[in-house]
Formats: C-alpha cells, sequence, structure tokens
C-alpha cells in the first residue's frame, strides 16, 4: 500500500481543480530511496530570490569586520525567501579566496534562519550557503560537481538565488545545502557522532596547518590548528583515525569508509578539481557514521573543472590546461603530505578499486558527453539571470562561452573534460577490466531466514567476491564466489560464479566484485553507494498505519505515565509480519529515521509506538515527535520503500486521526480507540466516505525515479471518458498519453519521456494527471537521466 494511495489524499486531489493544486502546492508527494532525497527547496529547475533586510545602512562594512575578526558573528535582520517571511535571521559572509578576491558587493553568504528563533527553518533547511561564481565564468561549476557527486556518495544539493539586500540586488549565487545536522541524518542516519571540517590553517601549530589525517601524536591538541571540531567531541576518536591510518595501515576499514574515500578522492582527481584533499588538503567534512567508520563528504566545488590550476600547498605551480588534461590518476600517491593518497593509493588492491570508481565516473558523465549536455541545459535555467546580474564577474559572453572555451585563465569544460576522458579511458589502468553479467538470484521467491545463491557470468576475472549488508548503515561483509562446479555455478571453469548468502527476515542488500592482476569491476558500478536488494516473501503490505494522535494530552499514557503521541499499525493480514529492518519516520527526506528493533506484529493485530523522541524508555519509542500543526507519518521498508504513509494537517487535541473503516478506509477524525479497532468516526464520516472518488484511482509510476520509461496505472469502476496527460513542473502539457472512453477495471500505459513531438525531454519533475468524469487526480513524478 503506497503512500500516494491514500485515501485522504485522493479526497483532495478530487475535489479541487489543476489550478489550484498548482497553486497550493502539489498534494501528492513522491518518496524513494536512496540515493535520492527531498529537494523541493533545492529543485535545480527553480532559481529562489532572497530578499535580506537590515536596519543598518552600513550593514556591508559590518559585515566585512565580522569576517576581519574571524570569530563568525553574524549580523541579525529579516529575510523574505519566494515570499515567505523570516525573521531574526543571522547573516555573516563566508569563504576564502571567494572572499578576499572580491572587491565588490558581491561577497558570499551564510544565512542562519534559526540563528535565533529556533526551528525556523525552509523545507527543512536552517542554513543557506551561497556562493557567488567566483573564478567561474560558466556558472555551473559548482551546481553540476555536486550532481555528478550525488550519483556516487552522500552530497549536497544545489541550485540558484538571487539575492538582494536592502532593495538592492547583488546578484545571482550557487544555492548548496549545508552540511549539518540534516544533511547527516538524512545521509548517515545520524547526527550526533564526531564531526569535524578539514581545512588549511593560515597560522599553523604543530600540525602544520593541513588537515591531512598525518598523525602527530596522542596529544589532540596538536590536531586542533587544522581540523574544526563540528560535533560536542570527537577528538580522541581523530587521533586514532590518523594513527591507525599511518601505523596501522591494514586496520584502517575498522575507522574509515575506505570505500567512500576512494570514491572522494576519484571524483576530485577526475573532475580535476585540485581545490580539495588531492592537492591542497581541505574542503572536506569527516562524519563518523553508527558503524564507527570516518566518512569522507564532499564539500566546496566551485573550482572543480580546473578552475584552481595551482599545483601543492603554498605558491605551488601554475599547472597549464596540457597538464589539467592529463592529471596523473595517482597525482600525490607518492607525496608524504598526503598520507590518505599514500597509504591507500598505495595497496594494489585497493588501486584497482579506486581506478574502477574512475572508469564509472568517466563513462558515466563525460565520455558519453551527457556532462556538457547537462551544462548547456542548466546555463539554459540560468540564462535571464545572469544577464541580471550587474555584480557578475564575467561578461555574459564569457558566461555563453566557458563551458566550451577558455576565459582568462579559466578552461573551458568541454576543452579540459573531453580531452581528460579520452587520455584516461587510454591509461593502462583503465585497461582490462573483467566483465560481470547475467545476474541471477535463486530460488525466486525468497521466505525469511533462508540461504540465498547468487551467480553471475564473469569474464576475466581471477577472483569474484559477493559483499552483502542486512540494513542501511550497516558495513559490507565479503564471501567469495566460486567457479568451481559446487556453489550453483554450472560447471566448473565456464565463467559462471556462485556464492550463498543467509538472508534475515527482511531480505539484504548485495553487490559483486570482480578482479584479475591489473583492473577490477564492480556491479553495479556505483557500489557501494548503490547495491542490488534481495526481497524476502513477506507480508509488509498487510501493515498499515491505522491510527495515531499527534496532540496528546489525556487520552492514553505511556508505561512511565506520559501523554505522548503515539502511532497505531494494524496487521490486516493473518500471518504475523516482522517489523525488523523497518522504519518508522516524520520526514520524508529521512527515510530512516527510527528502526524497529526485533519486533513483529501479529495476525490482525495492532503495534502501538510512542512517538516521544525518548528511545531510552522500555518499549517502543522513536526519535522523533509527531506535529499537531501537519505533517507526514512515513511506515517504509529496509530499502526505503514506503509501505504506507499520511500526509495530514492541524490536529485537535486528544482528538485521533484513523482509518474508517478498520484498516482500510479513509483518514477521519474519531475518538481514539488506542490499540482495538476503529469503530466509528464522528458525526459526517458516512458523508465523506460517500464523497471519496471511488469511481477512480490513480497509482504511483513505477519505477520512480525513473530512466528510460515508467508505467502508469490507474483502475475505473466504470467506463468513462479518460484522459491521461504529463505536464512539466510549469503546468505546461508535456504530451497526452490516452483521451478515450475506457473500460471498467485496472488498466496501465508507459510513458518513455518524449514529448509530443517525440523528443527527449529533460531530467525533472512532471505530474501525471488523471481526468475522468468529474474527478482529477494528480501525481509527482521524477525523471532522472
Amino acid at each position: 500500500m503506497g503512500y500516494l494511495s491514500l485515501h485522504a489524499k485522493r479526497v483532495q486531489q478530487a475535489l479541487v481543480t489543476f489550478t489550484t493544486v498548482f497553486t497550493l502546492g502539489i498534494l501528492a508527494l513522491t518518496f524513494f530511496s536512496q540515493p535520492a532525497i527531498g529537494q523541493d527547496f533545492y529543485d535545480i529547475e527553480s532559481v529562489n530570490t532572497i530578499e535580506i533586510t537590515f536596519d543598518e545602512d552600513n550593514w556591508a562594512d559590518i559585515l566585512a569586520a565580522y569576517y576581519d575578526a574571524g570569530d563568525e558573528e553574524r549580523l541579525v535582520g529579516s529575510a523574505l525567501i519566494n515570499g515567505e517571511l523570516f525573521d531574526s535571521v543571522g547573516v555573516r559572509y563566508k569563504g576564502n579566496s571567494s572572499y578576499v578576491g572580491v572587491n565588490g558587493p558581491k561577497k558570499p553568504f551564510n544565512i542562519k534562519l534559526d540563528h535565533i528563533i529556533d526551528d525556523q527553518e525552509i523545507d527543512g533547511y536552517g542554513t543557506l550557503k551561497l556562493s557567488n561564481a567566483y573564478k567561474d565564468p560558466s556558472f555551473v561549476r559548482e551546481v553540476l560537481s555536486y550532481e555528478i557527486g550525488r550519483k556516487y556518495m552522500p552530497t549536497s544539493l544545489a541550485n540558484y538565488m538571487n539575492v538582494y539586500v536592502n532593495g538592492e540586488h547583488i546578484g545571482l549565487y550557487t544555492s548548496v545545502q549545508s552540511v549539518d545536522k540534516h544533511f547527516l541524518r538524512s545521509h548517515l542516519l545520524s547526527e550526533d557522532n564526531s564531526f569535524f571540517k578539514g581545512d588549511a590553517i593560515e597560522s599553523p601549530g604543530p600540525g602544520g596547518g593541513m588537515a591531512n589525517l598525518a598523525y602527530l601524536g596522542p596529544d589532540s591538541t596538536y590536531y586542533y590548528t587544522s581540523y574544526e571540531l563540528k560535533s560536542d567531541y570527537g577528538w580522541n576518536e581523530l587521533v586514532n583515525l590518523c594513527d591507525t591510518l599511518n601505523n596501522h595501515t591494514a586496520s584502517v576499514d575498522d575507522i574509515l569508509d575506505v570505500d567512500r574515500t576512494l570514491w572522494h578522492m576519484a571524483f576530485h582527481n577526475v573532475l580535476v578539481n585540485l581545490d580539495s584533499p588531492i592537492n591542497y588538503i581541505h574542503n572536506f567534512y569527516l562524519y563518523m557514521a553508527d558503524n564507527r567508520q570516518f566518512n569522507y563528504i564532499l564539500w566546496d566545488l566551485n573550482e572543480s573543472f580546473g578552475s584552481f590550476r595551482r599545483s601543492g600547498i603554498g605558491p605551488g605551480q601554475e599547472l597549464t590546461i596540457q597538464q589539467l588534461q592529463q592529471l596523473d590518476p595517482f597525482y600525490n600517491n607518492q607525496n608524504p603530505s598526503f598520507p590518505v593518497l599514500v597509504n591507500l593509493l598505495n595497496d594494489p588492491d585497493l588501486q584497482k578499486q579506486y581506478i574502477a570508481h574512475m572508469r564509472t565516473i568517466v563513462e558515466e558523465n563525460f565520455s558519453n558527453g551527457w556532462y556538457e549536455t547537462r551544462a548547456n541545459e542548466i546555463q539554459a535555467i540560468i540564462d535571464d539571470h545572469v544577464l541580471a546580474d550587474a555584480n557578475k564577474f564575467y561578461s555574459y559572453n564569457d558566461f555563453l562561452n566557458n563551458v566550451e572555451n577558455q576565459v582568462g585563465q579559466v578552461p573551458g569544460i568541454v576543452q579540459l573534460m573531453d580531452a581528460r576522458a579520452t587520455y584516461l579511458l587510454n591509461n593502462n589502468w583503465f585497461l582490462n577490466e573483467p566483465e560481470i553479467s547475467q545476474i541471477v538470484v535463486t530460488p525466486e521467491i525468497i521466505p525469511p531466514n533462508s540461504e540465498v545463491w547468487v551467480t553471475a557470468e564473469v569474464d576475466n576475472a581471477d577472483n569474484v567476491t559477493l559483499a552483502y549488508r542486512y540494513q542501511h548503515g550497516e558495513r559490507f561483509t565479503s564471501v567469495e564466489m566460486f567457479d568451481d562446479g559446487q556453489h550453483n555455478d554450472g560447471q566448473a571453469n565456464d565463467g559462471l560464479f556462485g556464492g550463498s548468502i543467509d538472508v534475515n527476515n527482511s531480505g539484504c542488500h548485495y553487490y559483486i566484485y570482480a578482479e584479475n592482476n591489473s583492473a577490477a569491476t564492480f556491479s553495479p558500478a556505483r557500489a557501494e553507494y548503490e547495491f542490488y536488494n534481495i526481497d524476502v516473501v513477506d507480508d509488509l503490505s498487510d501493515v498499515v498505519i491505522n491510527e495515531f494522535m499527534a496532540s496528546n494530552d489525556t487520552t492514553a499514557a505511556d508505561q512511565d505515565g506520559e501523554y505522548d503521541d503515539w502511532i497505531e499499525l494494524f496487521n490486516t493480514g493473518d500471518e504475523d509480519v516482522s517489523l525488523s529492518g523497518c522504519y518508522l519516520t516524520d520526514d520524508e527526506t529521512e527515510l530512516f529515521q527510527w528502526a524497529f528493533p526485533d519486533t513483529s506484529i501479529e495476525a490482525n493485530g495492532y503495534l502501538i509506538v510512542w512517538a516521544d523522541e525518548d528511545e531510552e524508555q522500555e518499549g517502543l519509542h522513536a526519535s522523533f515527535k509527531l506535529s499537531a500543526g501537519g505533517e507526514s507519518v512515513l511506515l517504509v521498508d529496509s530499502d526505503g520503500e514506503t509501505v504506507d504513509g499520511i500526509d495530514f494537517g492541524e490536529q485537535d487535541e486528544d482528538i485521533s486521526f484513523g482509518r474508517f473503516p478498520n484498516g482500510t478506509g479513509p483518514f477521519l477524525q474519531m475518538t481514539p480507540t488506542f490499540s482495538d479497532e476503529n469503530v466509528d468516526g464522528f458525526s459526517g464520516a458516512a458523508e465523506s466516505t460517500a464523497s471519496l472518488p471511488l469511481e477512480i484511482s490513480l497509482h504511483q509510476n513505477y519505477p520512480n525515479p525513473f530512466n528510460a520509461s515508467t508505467t502508469i496505472s490507474y483502475d475505473l469502476q466504470f467506463a468513462d471518458q479518460v484522459k491521461i496527460q504529463i505536464l512539466n513542473i510549469l503546468g505546461e502539457e508535456v504530451i497526452t498519453l490516452v483521451d478515450t472512453r475506457m473500460p471498467a477495471g485496472s488498466h496501465s500505459i508507459a510513458w518513455t519521456g518524449t514529448d509530443r513531438y517525440g523528443q527527449q525531454v529533460s531530467s525533472g519533475i512532471y505530474l501525471t494527471v488523471l481526468k475522468s468524469g468529474q474527478y482529477q487526480l494528480v501525481n509527482k513524478m521524477i525523471m532522472m537521466k
């Protein structure tokens, strides 16, 4: 039962016109699993606007004085963002060269919406980071780089924002999602572990001012000049990381996510981002996930694609365009100032994994020309805004030319990357890789807690491994796959490899890795960030969110006598269902917010979860509270797919919101039944039920997000005239898929991502609009290329 099939939502959609839906915001929300998360505010198709107002006319001088003082003090003002007023926001300048090198008003901004007012946010984001396109005539380097990074590792969202201060248009900025607690919860499932920002310090102490993970000794104070602590604690863990990396390298995977580190370094090398840990040893975050491994997180990508040309720390050497195009894939791995590169990239096995990741980045983004098309698409979105920016650092013609050609000392992105892709793919390191194909999982129907065989055809490999884990956030465990005729792999030495996994009651994630003496391959190519799923046969579809209360004053108390928010689940089936590996959340951008412990819900039984942010209490206590002002509740499976959910409005005290009829009906206000059958709604329930659009239903397209094709399904109780249109986010028709009288029953139609002229549409958000009789239903879907 999907989130978009909820009856209450259908009522809303059926009773308003599309114009009203579009004006008020799309009512049907779409949720999807890793790596994508909700991104309304950072939708690349939208150019946001912020109008900042200070009481002080000399605001620029005050902000400059704060920056020079180095204490990150903020000037308080108000901000109007896309027409929404935010009071008492805190503003300061940010940046290094992008601040120091700018004489005019277009300095980079850090804007904290919740500086004074707690939880003041826009779409869940409390801090805005605005960059000024310094050293980027194209205006796309940062946004394009973050978009590429999001394919392979946890990476910020990014789009654009016009900035006004006291009525003056300062210019067009890149707007990048802050790496804050919201980001950490969304990607790494926690927020309070050790968290550092690595940066080069101008006044070096014993550490030499470099955040290079060198071991400086057991005294944590030696590290203070090189790393900024962003959490309440963590210095001892950072010292342990540096000690392990340099002195006990064989055990480094115990404390560092090595695969993610290889992706991080490969990304910077391929994109020739020298203002990064592969060259200047700064501009990154380190966060220790709950699995006790530190994770590198990308940051500050405004000088990627060769905009930063200086080699090494200090004065360095300005590299030529040819040197940038032919940057060694193992650049700096022999330089003792770069212990991460030295200790990881001199290991033969890790070398091959690193090159496999580089090859994936090159083939998926550059050798196929995707990056050039995408850069031009992004420029088309911001063209008018760049033209109107009186404070931009380059001319409008420079903006138009720099995707292709060099402007001043800044290489053209195509000029650099076409030659770089050719150079890399013809490098000996990139040749002779194994090939993995024809992956098969048996048995086809997998019961919980059983052995599963995975087989794959693998060519040109000496060693093949199967890596698996049971849920998000866990480390992968590897087992060998064999071609010996004894592991469900056919005949010995026939190129078919087999290996087995003991799945639990929620299935698992897996990927395959193959290597020979000189090269390696992952399947899927983006592993470990992406992976395959093994799903067990369960009855999760029988479990629904049946009732909840977001304002509990006197109705029901937990075991400690506290009247907290609660959520009731109901198993509509005749078999017990395990919830191990499942999650509850009130935030669609944090699907794995609270994990169920080893818990089952009995057949035709009820289960209460207290939403009280008090996980230390006995019983089931979620890590979030419900908002009586309205929000969402989602039940999510181990793959991040929504099992059931409800998007609700303002709630009344001691009145619950539940399904009527019990387990199957729409959500109605009702007298609470708490762990029992919902037997009655308030007066008017029958009328509400009668007004439901029972004649039609529109299901969420599958898959979503999609690439080449997606299927749209709908049901008709009676034969009727049906029209199905695809609209873009502006409400403009893209194509009409159906416009005819259809018989009663279930129907489906595929959309291949083309418009009415047969042209392929660009990536983005699209709307499915189903019209039948007096009803009109709308779903949102995402196309990703």
